[in-house]
């Protein structure tokens, strides 16, 4: 009978119902424990698993987390925090537990922030995402004391022993030197220091004496370096002495160091900042609340654990007797209130407490009995459809679907026989014509979000930042609905080309495909570029479809190179137009020394001035082009390019090369001599002006800076020929489109088409952000909102007659008076206003200290007031011109400031006003009426701004548009023109589609008064910046087309200001994560959802085959007895004891961790074993956080193999790595700190240099600052430029390729390799241990000779033991030295517990590696599957570069000989070598799949190797990028799930055409299954293959095939016992498992681990 149809439901109310219900539970129960078939019969006690997750750092305080979230908001919260804090120490110290600290800081924040941001900000708390920043400043704490010697000699000699502690810290972080952020001891036992940059100061009293004079006591005037982060005093006086605080809120010294330097600041004495850190040992000193957390390990929530059930066909446990290991309390008592198998327990035990233990036996029995891994094809077919029902129908639909998919295996079985809503169905199956089954999708405010990249501290940091924006837009007024439309409108999705409007008569055209006579044989039909053609092939039309127009330097080498490649181009009939502007960079300086026009000198007609190379050459080219026809002209470039190689090929041309060719060329045509022509040309300056004019239109294009470039249809690229083909091939697509659809045909202009509609008027690289650097915004929208903010003061200024207009670009120009590149800004901006623009308005902010009695002062007293007062007037914008003009001449560098110069400036002002219609009376009373001290403030407030949230110093110039930053470094030159552009492109791209939503708002709470254009003007600058700060995805969905009527979750909220559309199919494992998610998001912040559920709709097998838990924290992480914070974990109650479990972690993508506690095996857990412990636990450490990164070269594959290090500044080098040629992708180990990169010294740096990702310029740097402060890693986007010189030097030198290949074998210095300088082994990916250094010859057991390097990888208690035994084969068989490389992603802790001490015993070096997968490559969902993809896949990184060659041998693998043999063995410049598989046992025919079908058609008589040993040339492998090439086969072919079904071993044999494998003797690898006995006696290693025939277990095996078997692991488990301090049971010798053959047949699947040596 099924007990569901009785009644006892969780809806059901009825007590008459229930009682007979209840009846019938009671029957069950006891027939259950009566009955002897309880599955708990033996051991009645169901079975948990716990899993925690704890940081590598020690515990940060809670409050310090809680200052570090408030000043996220604003800067200023920080500050009111701490005051907060301080005012209330008494009531703070009532506070007796975590959860009392806990909810006290949350009050304070509750008090500082809007209601909607509270929620977010005691999550984030109970998060502890704010940990890392914490870590980040121990880590400058620690330099701070490490950089003044003295105050460490005083702590080291302090009399409590601190001496070995401060040892003990040193030992730590040798141990583990990427972690920067280790807690510095207190210095002498003080909590709190103060960093002048010249000293340190740990008392008061010290303290007030240097603010007396703090220059003079100060050693060094340099002030400690600033960071971004850093929290700055808001009293702060840009350009006082800097002081940096270290301490935590809590001790008292911070108090009365804060007190002290607060004051200090507001009286302008000091620039004041905070660095918030408690050293240890000042723990006691601190309240109770304010060293809440350090007593602590840090666990870390916001990852997944999964239990999947483990298909155990072939035996892969250990028989071994389980050891008991440290068993801590059950933790966790039960939620009964989640229903189980339609019964909600809590309820039923409300009312019949009297048989708990009866019903509680009942409640396991239903939990154990349920489990299932397989079910009946007609079972499957509507499952995903039943589950939909549920969720939907249930109560709380998010809750239901989490308690499905996380537990599904229990629940499945109830799921198949629910009876199916039909209109669910039909929904589902409609609304999957539009959208594939089974795909999910997830769109936050409109914008999409990668829901495989998605976690928790990414979906706080979006929410938060929607929510926050939310909040500033209502405090504007804007109403709620214009907010959701605000926060939800995605950018245009126009393509962000942008085209160069080059037109003019200033290009000169080599040819006109339309017109020249050697086209005429061409066809003119558009249609035929729809044609197919071969790859490669180019289509001969006679139209003009591409303009390359070169733009360049006549007398430079990379001109006249680039003319050649013209003409040869041109002359080999390439389809395309050709043409040049020519320049002189000579003239273009000077034009940019007399600010964009060209200088007197030049415009008088017979100067005597020396003209220059370039100037001569283009004059002459006019002539010829004038006289001789185009042709001629270019054959002349030629010519002078062919006289300057002739002399010397590397110098640029000399004038007699430019006579020389110019009489070549014309010396054939000529009818009077070409050296008289020459002569009178050069005399008479013929030309001259149209030379000028040329150059002059290359300034004003703005293409001068980058010496030679391509114009392709007007877009930028470099001057090669590849840049030309791959612009071509992607102009071409576009071309294509508007063909098919009629907007280009045979009449149509191209060039004029495309650069009408996306044409600009001059390049800027700064504006124009290309490739990776994206443009830097800052978020003007609180300062708008602030009381005293210095924006309710600043006027604007307009273009005439425009001042009423709405203007949704705003300029503000923070302008330095004291540089003439400050004044020239300041001009080009008035300029930008006096050619007229109805859409921008412009401010100045003075970015500069002044005596108030300068004329500068005074200068900016006359702008300010000219701004406010007469900004309508027409000739306020020539007055503010002609004043600037006169100021920079007259007064710029005036030395004296007297009051007869300040009178003489008054007196030219007035009259310059009268002149331009303004009144100067009314100008002299504003003057008077503006203080001095009003002026001083407001610029004071000015420079905080520019400093503290922009970043500049004092004295910079920058333009910030709509909160677009672009910093103006020395030698740029900012024209009105660059106003122009930025304000079409930014309207455009960021501003547009918010002005037309902001136009259609309804004011309603707001006085008619204060909708001035301006109010409007200001909400559109202070919307479009902060909108622009976020980062988010530019695409969305149209979510509505899906029908949500039946088969979806809508959850409504008019007023949540976030809105969250997805697509989820409930089972798969994207929904297990999800809707944990989804389901935090929905308790906190109650947004509106909308949740489509696509689930798979005809299943043919489980969808889900495993328990899943997302550790999400809560406020009961936080004591209620003590100050202990026990922190999230993940619980899972009740799991099937008799089913094998193997654990995996679901974590974040940037986190690399690892087991640190677990006494079971979690690959093969089995419950039933645990005897009387009811709970396995298990512990993970979060060993490191990736940084990661792409490195590209502009119009250049990415640079593969060039090697990167990072560092911090004491010590540049802890890790390195190099740059895959996939997407030029490279990965590093890292810790939170600040870092720095560089290319790693050698050829690397010898060739490349690292751009500087300012604006856009060709700047390069020595090295790149990356801050890691959060749990969410770091994508730095890099980019690298060759050096001058070393333009065509390849990087990476084949050997074989090269001519002096045997000096590079004695080493020479500029080889690949030789540039490691025999770095420190083990920085990739960070090496845990290495037990010897490198030099040191390894004398243990009198080892000697050459290392050999082993690497290996296992996984699960059996495997680590066949690893040991493999490892002593090894050992015994040879006298040289032996270092093995482990992956350590899945070694157990135990195995990481012994290694040590075995390598001590035996005499072995060895090192853990690991490499996170990156996030571009087709993932594995599998763990064998990815522990194989690891055996392959990234041997070229994984090791650090100073390694040459390794071999790997399988963990299960006896070896017989001595591998130094193999080590040596000479692969023949083959980058891998592999044993073929034998194939003498006949017995084994029918299982060699690579002698038929498709293998055998592609390795076309190659042989196919086993992957269980094989030897690396890692040098080889590198240099001829081996790995990129794997990589790109797997990419290829891993999207199929059919295909690779051997990963390690199908992938090499598969790419052996294009990665050639050495093939090894026969005898280097035996095993039975392939192998047959009569070849055995010779087998150097034996490997213990899987049988597909007879699946005997491994262990079986091992004892009957390898004599020597039994006596190794004996040896090798005594080793282990007595490292872990255990009895060793010597008849506990693995007895032969009897009921094996049972358990072989159990599943008909066949079992992972069986695939890998097929």
């Amino acid at each position: 009978m099924n007990l569901k149809h009785l009644g006892i439901y969780q809806d059901s109310r009825m007590e008459t119902r229930f009682r007979f219900g209840f009846c019938v539970v009671i029957a069950v129960a006891l027939c259950i424990c009566l009955c002897g078939h309880s599955v708990y019969a033996g051991n009645s006690k169901p079975k948990n698993v716990q899993v925690a997750l704890r940081a590598k750092w020690s515990g940060t305080p809670v409050i310090l987390e809680a200052g570090e979230l408030l000043s996220k908001e604003s800067k200023d919260l920080f500050w009111d925090f701490i005051e907060l804090w301080l005012q209330s120490a008494d009531e703070n110290s009532d506070c007796q537990t975590a959860k009392d600290c806990l909810k006290r800081i949350i009050k304070y924040g509750r008090s500082l922030l809007s209601e909607s941001l509270v929620a977010m900000f005691e999550f984030s708390l109970t998060l502890r995402s704010a940990s890392p920043r914490i870590v980040l400043y121990r880590q400058l704490a620690e330099e701070s004391l490490s950089s003044f010697p003295l105050a460490d000699d005083k702590s080291s000699s302090s009399p409590d022993g601190e001496v070995s502690q401060q040892s003990d810290n040193a030992k730590n972080k040798k141990v583990n030197p990427l972690l920067v952020g280790e807690n510095p001891r207190s210095p002498e036992g003080n909590c709190c220091w103060i960093d002048t940059g010249g000293r340190l100061f740990y008392d008061v009293a010290e303290l007030l004496v240097w603010m007396q004079n703090p220059k003079e006591v100060s050693l060094e005037t340099l002030h400690p370096e600033l960071f971004e982060f850093d929290h700055v005093h808001p009293d702060s006086n840009v350009g006082s002495p800097v002081a940096i605080l270290y301490g935590a809120l809590g001790t008292n010294c911070f108090e009365q160091f804060h007190r002290t330097l607060a004051s200090a600041a507001r009286e302008g004495k000091i620039y004041y900042v905070v660095r918030p850190v408690l050293p240890s040992g000042c723990e006691s000193k601190s309240t109770p609340c304010g060293a809440l957390g350090t007593r602590d390990s840090l666990n870390l929530g916001g990852y997944g654990v999964e239990l999947a059930l483990k298909n155990m066909e072939y035996k892969a446990m250990d028989d071994s007797t389980v050891k008991k290991g440290v068993t801590l309390e059950d933790p966790h008592t039960e939620d009964l209130s989640q229903e189980v198998r339609g019964f909600v327990f809590s309820r039923i035990l409300e009312r019949r407490q009297e048989l708990t233990s009866e019903i509680m036996a009942f409640r396991d029995y239903l939990l154990s009995s349920a489990v299932s891994d397989t079910l009946d094809v007609w079972e499957l077919k509507d499952l995903g459809h039943q589950t939909a029902q549920r969720i939907v129908h249930a109560a709380d639909p998010l809750q239901s679907m989490q308690e499905i998919n996380q537990n599904f295996p229990s629940v499945v079985s109830s799921l198949s026989r629910m009876k199916l809503n039909e209109s669910i169905k039909e929904e589902i199956v409609a609304n999957q014509r539009m959208i594939p089954p089974g795909k999910s999708l997830m769109a936050l405010n409109g914008a999409l979000v990668n829901i495989e990249d998605i976690d928790l501290y990414l979906l706080v940091d979006m929410v938060h930042q929607e929510l926050s924006l939310a909040d500033q837009y209502a405090k504007m007024k804007i109403p709620v609905s214009t907010v959701r439309k605000l926060l939800a409108a995605l950018p245009p999705s126009e393509s962000s080309t942008f085209r160069v409007d080059f037109r003019s008569d200033h290009v000169h055209y080599l040819n006109n495909l339309e017109v020249d006579e050697m086209y005429k044989r061409w066809r003119n039909n558009l249609n035929e570029l729809l044609m197919p053609v071969y790859p490669g092939q180019m289509r001969y039309i006679r139209k003009n479809l591409f303009h390359a127009v070169y733009v360049l330097d006549p007398a430079s080498i990379c001109g006249l190179e680039t003319i050649d490649a013209i003409v040869s181009m041109f002359e080999n009939h390439i389809p395309m137009r050709f043409g040049v502007i020519l320049y002189s960079t000579k003239l273009i300086k000077e034009i940019e020394s007399g600010g964009g026009e060209l200088p007197l000198s030049y415009r008088e007609k017979d100067s005597p001035s020396q003209e220059d190379l370039s100037s001569l050459i283009i004059r002459l080219f006019i002539y010829i082009k004038e006289n001789q026809g185009i042709v001629t002209a270019f054959q002349f470039l030629s010519n002078v390019n062919k006289l300057r190689i002739e002399s010397v090929a590397e110098d640029p041309p000399e004038v007699h090369h430019v006579e020389g060719a110019f009489v070549e060329t014309l010396l054939p045509q000529a009818k009077t001599p070409p050296q008289d022509t020459l002569l009178k040309l050069e005399k008479e300056h013929t030309f001259k002006e149209l030379s000028e004019e040329n150059s002059l239109f290359v300034f004003k294009l703005g293409l001068a800076k980058r010496q030679c470039c391509l114009l392709f249809n007007g877009l930028v690229h470099d001057p090669t020929e590849e840049a030309l083909m791959n612009a071509m091939n992607d102009e071409l697509p576009r071309i294509q489109e508007n063909v098919y659809f009629g907007h280009i045909n045979s009449h149509t202009d191209v060039l004029d088409k495309y650069l009408s509609e996306s044409g600009v008027q001059r390049y800027n690289p700064q504006i124009i952000a290309e490739g990776k650097v994206k443009p830097r915004f800052v978020s003007l929208s609180a300062l708008i909102l602030a009381d005293n903010s210095f924006f309710n003061e600043i006027s604007y200024l307009h273009s005439t007659g425009t001042i009423d207009d709405l203007k949704p670009v705003t300029h503000l120009l923070a302008v330095s008076m004291a540089s003439d590149k400050g004044m020239r800004l300041l001009r080009e901006g008035i300029h930008y206003l006096m050619a007229g623009t109805t859409t921008g308005r412009l401010a100045v902010l003075f970015n500069s200290i002044q005596d108030p009695h300068s004329p500068s002062f005074l200068f900016m007293k006359v702008f300010q007031i000219t701004a406010s007062s007469y900004s309508h007037k027409k000739g306020a914008l020539p007055f503010l011109d002609q004043i600037c003009l006169f100021y920079q001449h007259e007064y710029m560098h005036a030395s004296s400031a007297g009051t007869e110069n300040v009178e003489a400036f008054m007196d030219k002002v007035f009259e310059l006003a009268n002149s331009n219609g303004l009144s100067s009376k009314g100008l002299k009373s504003a003057l008077s009426g503006l203080s001095d001290e009003k002026l001083k403030v407001h610029l004071n407030k000015v420079g905080k701004f520019l400093f503290g949230r922009v970043g500049l110093e004092c004295g910079a110039n920058a333009v910030i548009t709509n909160g677009r930053v672009i910093s103006l470094v020395d030698d740029t030159t900012f024209l009105s023109h660059d106003l122009q552009l930025l304000e079409s492109l930014e309207f455009k791209q960021r501003i547009k589609h918010i002005v037309e939503i902001i136009e259609e708002v309804k004011w309603e709470d707001i006085d008619p008064d204060m909708l001035t254009s301006k109010f409007i003007s200001d909400i559109f600058m202070s919307v479009s910046s902060s909108i622009s700060m976020r980062d988010r995805n530019s695409e969305g969905a149209r979510f509505e087309l899906l029908s949500a009527k039946y088969s979806a979750v809508v959850l409504e909220n008019e007023n949540s200001s976030i809105h969250i559309d997805a697509v989820i199919d409930p089972l798969s494992s994207s929904g297990q994560k999800l809707s944990s998610l989804l389901r935090l998001v929905s308790k906190s912040i109650r947004p509106s959802m909308r949740l489509v559920l696509n689930p798979m709709s005809s299943l043919v097998d489980l969808p889900l085959k495993n328990y899943y838990r997302y550790v999400i924290p809560t406020l009961d992480d936080f004591s209620s007895s003590d100050y202990t914070i026990y922190g999230p974990k993940a619980f899972f109650a009740n799991m099937p004891p008799s089913k094998t479990l193997t654990m995996n972690l679901d974590v974040p993508e940037p986190w690399l961790v690892e087991p640190v506690v677990a006494v079971h095996d979690l690959d093969n857990m089995l419950l039933e074993n645990l005897g009387e412990t009811r709970t396995l636990q298990a512990v993970y450490e979060l060993e490191a956080l990736v940084l990661t990164g792409h490195c590209s070269e502009k119009d250049h594959e990415p640079p593969r193999g060039l090697q990167l290090i990072l560092g911090t500044k004491s010590t540049p080098h802890l890790v390195d790595t190099l740059v895959m040629a996939n997407l030029g992708y490279w990965q590093m180990k890292a810790f939170p700190g600040v870092w720095y990169l560089q290319l790693a010294p050698g050829r690397s740096s010898e060739l490349y240099a690292l751009k500087d990702d300012g604006d856009g310029g060709q700047e390069t740097t020595l090295s790149k600052r990356i801050t890691i402060d959060d749990l969410r890693g770091k994508l730095v986007h890099m980019e690298v430029i060759k050096k001058k010189g070393k333009e065509h030097e390849k990087l990476l030198v084949s050997a074989d390729d090269d001519s002096h290949s045997q000096e590079k074998k004695k080493g020479n210095q500029n080889s690949w390799n030789s540039n490691i300088l025999k770095w420190a082994s083990g920085f990739i990916g960070g090496s845990d241990q290495s037990k010897k250094s490198k030099n040191t010859p390894v004398v243990t057991g009198g080892r000697h000779g050459k290392t050999i390097n082993i690497f290996s990888v296992a996984s699960g208690h059996l495997y680590e033991r066949f690893l040991k035994i493999m490892i002593l084969s090894v050992l015994k068989n040879t006298q040289r030295p032996v270092k093995f490389w482990f992956i350590k992603n899945y070694l157990s802790p135990q195995f990481k517990d012994v290694i040590p001490h075995m390598a001590q015993e035996y005499g072995f070096e060895y090192e853990l590696i690991t490499y996170k997968w990156p996030t571009w490559l087709h993932k594995q969902k599998e763990k064998q599957r990815i522990i194989w993809a690891y055996k392959i896949l990234f041997l070229d990184v994984i090791f650090p570069l100073a390694l040459e060659k390794v071999i790997f041998v399988d963990a299960d693998q006896i070896v017989r000989t001595d591998m130094g043999e193999l080590y040596d063995m000479d692969l023949k410049g083959r980058p891998l070598a592999y044993t073929p598989f034998c194939d003498n046992n006949r017995e084994m025919d029918g299982y060699r799949f690579w002698k038929q079908g498709f293998w055998k058609e592609h390795l076309r008589g190659r042989p196919y190797h086993i992957s269980a040993l094989y030897v690396v040339d890692l040098l080889k492998f590198r240099e001829t990028a081996a790995g990129d090439n794997l990589r790109v086969f797997y990419e290829t072919l891993s999207k199929d799930p059919n295909s690779l079904s051997n990963l390690d071993q199908d992938l090499p044999n598969y790419a052996q055409h294009t990665v050639p494998i050495f093939s090894l003797p026969q005898e280097w690898l035996w095993c039975e299954s392939w192998c047959g006995n009569a070849t055995k006696p010779k087998a150097k290693t034996i490997d213990l293959c899987n049988n597909p025939m007879t699946k005997e277990p491994k262990l079986q095996g091992a004892k009957r095939i390898v004599e020597e078997w039994p006596e190794l692991d004996y040896e090798a488990r005594r080793v282990t016992a007595k490292i872990l301090g255990e009895d060793f049971d010597p008849q506990d010798q693995a007895a032969l498992p009897a009921e094996a053959p049972k358990t072989i047949s159990d599943t008909p699947l066949e079992d992972e681990e069986s695939k890998s040596e097929l």
